[in-house]
């Protein structure tokens, strides 16, 4: 047999598609990390939007202890009690009416487009088959969602482009509304774009796409995966608009990190998914429904949204602040609620190593922008922390940009 190989060196048998950075964590708690050397870290990365209620949460860390001595799996051929209850819950806040329970978020992403196709089939229109989506969007690494999002960096390579695809400029309602024909099947939107840097669309253009949706018997979907489930201070982001889509998917925050998604439909929406027209093996079972419904439990609760309020004010003003005092590093500040973006005048990747440096976890993003995506129940005191973290790392920004000058 080998040797064991260090956990701070990177192993040979790992395929190399992520750039990591050279850290290993072994515990964590709340808004902190603890690297395998017991360096603490304050985590506003939270796995990418994933940990909405931090790590180890004690509630979560019950149930899926709970569950896990009495059933972790069974087939989907049987009737599973935790889906049952979370599909209720799930259709009870997105006011939609039926759901089906994946392992990911582009898994859920899938499952929308195929559900979307499937319905003008069902209708007598098998050539209503485009989907349009949007510059600088994101919804997973399955083949469908990468050229669903249209972004060539993620499609090159992958053979030719799926056909009924259309990617247009994200927030060009004129663009949107020529686009659509009668060849369209759904428009795939985030209401907020986490990767693509933080951007958040207007209310009055998502009322604007669901009135255009509407009119033309397009199907809306929305990719809520990153937005929703409290990350704005209502639970999906398109509450703000008082808008709803006919399918809606969420993931990430759903398991806190345990992998859960779900692809949520209006049931003229799904009407086309009948038996055999879908299929998981993971998907649904009794150990991440447990997990999810602890999870929606948390996250629905009046004070974790009204947290989410709270330090959304408070970072919104502080941001501000250092933008101020740092125009040569900070250029922007974008987003909306707890997914906060950052547009840089310096390289992001160079920043998130300085913020790294100062102990603070950070995203990147398109458009030259860092994310934070902290979680939801972040304190006033660890929001105050990271701001000054911040600040030390738009020092380091400015001093190496002086010294290279």
């Amino acid at each position: 047999m080998g040797e064991t190989a260090s956990p701070t060196v990177p192993s040979d048998h790992i395929m190399g598609v992520y750039n990591r950075a050279q850290l290993a964590f072994e515990r964590g708690r709340g808004s902190r990390l603890y690297t395998t050397e017991g360096e603490e870290y304050l985590d506003c990365l939270a796995g990418i939007a994933t940990t909405g209620l931090g790590h180890a949460h004690p509630k979560l860390v019950a149930a899926l202890k709970e569950q896990g001595e009495k059933l972790w799996h069974v087939s989907n051929i049987f009737r599973i009690p935790g889906q049952e209850k979370l599909a209720a819950r799930l259709c009870e806040v997105t006011g939609l009416d039926e759901v089906f329970f994946t392992n990911s978020g582009a898994e859920a992403i899938e499952c929308a487009l195929k559900t979307a196709r499937k319905y003008h089939w069902a209708n007598g229109q098998p050539e209503r088959i485009e989907i349009i989506g949007f510059e600088g969007s994101f919804h997973g690494r399955t083949y469908a969602a990468i050229f669903a999002a249209g972004n060539p960096s993620y499609t090159e390579g992958f053979g030719p482009p799926l056909p009924g695809y259309k990617t247009l400029p994200y927030g060009d309602m004129a663009a949107l509304e020529a686009a659509i024909t009668d060849q369209t099947c759904a428009v795939l939107i985030e209401p907020v774009q986490g990767e693509g840097g933080a951007r958040a669309l207007p209310e009055a253009d998502l009322v604007k796409l669901r009135e255009l949706c509407d009119a033309t018997g397009t199907l809306l979907i929305l990719d809520e995966i990153q937005c929703g489930l409290g990350r704005t201070g209502k639970l999906f982001a398109c509450e703000w608009a008082g808008v709803r889509g006919d399918i809606v998917c969420v993931a990430k925050a759903l398991g806190d990190g345990f992998p859960v998604g779900a692809c949520v439909a209006s049931a003229e929406a799904g009407k086309g998914m009948t038996v055999g027209s879908h299929g998981s093996t993971y998907g649904g079972n009794p150990l991440a429904m447990a997990v999810g419904l602890a999870s929606l439990e948390e996250l629905t609760k009046p004070e974790t949204l009204a947290n989410v309020r709270d330090i959304t004010g408070y970072f919104a003003q502080q941001l501000s602040g250092l933008k101020d005092r740092y125009p040569d590093v900070v250029e922007e500040i974008r987003g909306k609620g707890l997914l906060i973006g950052l547009r840089l005048a310096t390289p992001n990747r160079e920043f998130m190593q300085h913020a790294r440096d100062q102990k603070l976890l950070i995203a990147g993003g398109g458009d030259n922008c860092v994310r934070l995506l902290p979680s939801l129940l972040i304190t006033r005191e660890e929001a105050r922390e990271a701001v000054d973290k911040l600040e030390r790392a738009c020092e380091a920004a400015r001093t190496k940009a002086a010294a290279a000058a």
